[in-house]
């Protein structure tokens, strides 16, 4: 499992893996990155402290993520993080948080004290699909009911049940409204949700001009942060 990278080509960070505790959630049908979590909170903090050493601060950015929301991680992992920015001069910080945390997220900006974006996994903003298919519990009603809160909304592309309507709804909503996005593709893991191998060769090549906008990031695959196995 890597837990470090350096993500160079766009919004240019370091990112780290951390272990939290398991997701509030945890329900989402396409998701088994909960796999993950744990409830050893001193192995856990070990495990965190080891890939967080590994941070230089030479882009004076970095993203935290772990299998859930931050408000998952452990105590002693944020205070460490919080170290770590401040040792490094880190000037701004990406995290990611479930729907449920909205009404937190202050907490954390005002705990690391920098400039926060926050993601959030919407998958797609039709709601019908996001709730009742992927079982998201994410009940917002539309982009602008989201963007009171979060910054950059994670999609995913691909899915048995997806149609191209639906997808370029959803790109079009990020391209014009978000000054952040990650488009993630679909693979195939543990869970019975599947691949449309058509839709994502459909997405691949109706959206390449993607790959040039500087505020999308696309992920052909899970791994292309550099983190996660």
């Amino acid at each position: 499992m890597e837990r470090y990278s350096e993500i160079t080509n766009k919004n240019q960070r370091e990112i780290v893996l951390l272990k939290g505790f398991p997701c509030k959630w945890g329900k989402c049908s396409f998701c088994d990155y909960i796999l993950d979590n744990d409830t050893a909170e001193e192995e856990m903090n070990r495990l965190n402290e080891e890939v967080l050493a590994k941070i230089s601060g030479k882009y004076k950015v970095l993203e935290v993520i772990n299998s859930g929301s931050c408000f998952e991680l452990t105590q002693g992992t944020l205070e460490r993080i919080r170290e770590v920015i401040r040792e490094k001069g880190i000037q701004k910080l990406f995290l990611e948080s479930h729907w449920c945390y909205k009404n937190r997220l202050q907490e954390m900006r005002d705990f690391f004290g920098i400039p926060i974006v926050f993601k959030i996994g919407v998958e797609t903003f039709d709601y019908a699909f996001r709730n009742e298919v992927l079982k998201k519990n994410a009940k917002f009603k539309d982009y602008t009911e989201l963007k009171q809160y979060f910054e950059s909304p994670c999609m995913m592309v691909g899915i048995v049940g997806q149609t191209k309507e639906m997808i370029a709804k959803d790109m079009a909503i990020v391209e014009d409204h978000f000054d952040y996005a990650t488009i993630n593709m679909f693979v195939n893991n543990t869970t019975q949700v599947k691949r449309d191998e058509d839709l994502v060769q459909w997405f691949v090549k109706q959206y390449s001009y993607l790959d040039k906008n500087p505020k999308i990031e696309v992920l052909y695959n899970n791994t292309d942060f550099g983190v996660g196995d």
